[in-house]
């Protein structure tokens, strides 16, 4: 498995403070939502803002930084929590395949690219599929399914 990690840099963690603050008032940016997952390791509550991404009646989270901590914690909780403001949606979460990805990673390029380009090394909307397979074992997606 491509355990790819981006670690974050300064402005992606001011820009995530900022983008959960807006969320705890119940504004989300560009539909994000604040993830909650339990961590693997201290049974603490972790939260992260993560962009919810709605494809053909589904709905997925997707790493762009990779195999990040809250990957890892929600491989191993295998649930989670989305918020916006106070209204908490609990849900549990299937991690695709990477044959299942292509689809979801091309729209996640499309809608999102502009946020999190520094992440992606060349890809883009436009890249061809085969590039998008080699890239899929390092970007995990999750299917959310209703708790």
């Amino acid at each position: 498995m491509n355990q790819r990690y981006i670690k974050p840099g300064k402005a992606t963690m001011v820009f995530n403070w900022v983008v959960v603050r807006l969320i705890r008032l119940g504004i989300s940016v560009a539909g994000s939502r604040e993830l909650r997952v339990r961590g693997r390791k201290t049974g603490q509550i972790r939260r992260v803002p993560v962009n919810v991404l709605k494809l053909d009646g589904e709905r997925y989270l997707i790493a762009p930084r990779g195999h990040a901590q809250w990957v890892r914690n929600l491989r191993a909780a295998g649930e989670g929590e989305l918020r916006v403001g106070r209204r908490p949606e609990p849900f549990t979460a299937t991690e695709l395949g990477d044959d299942e990805k292509l689809p979801m990673l091309r729209e996640y390029l499309r809608r999102w690219a502009w946020e999190v380009k520094a992440f992606l090394g060349d890809l883009t909307v436009d890249s061809p599929d085969e590039d998008l397979r080699a890239a899929a074992p390092g970007f995990p997606v999750f299917r959310i399914n209703r708790g």
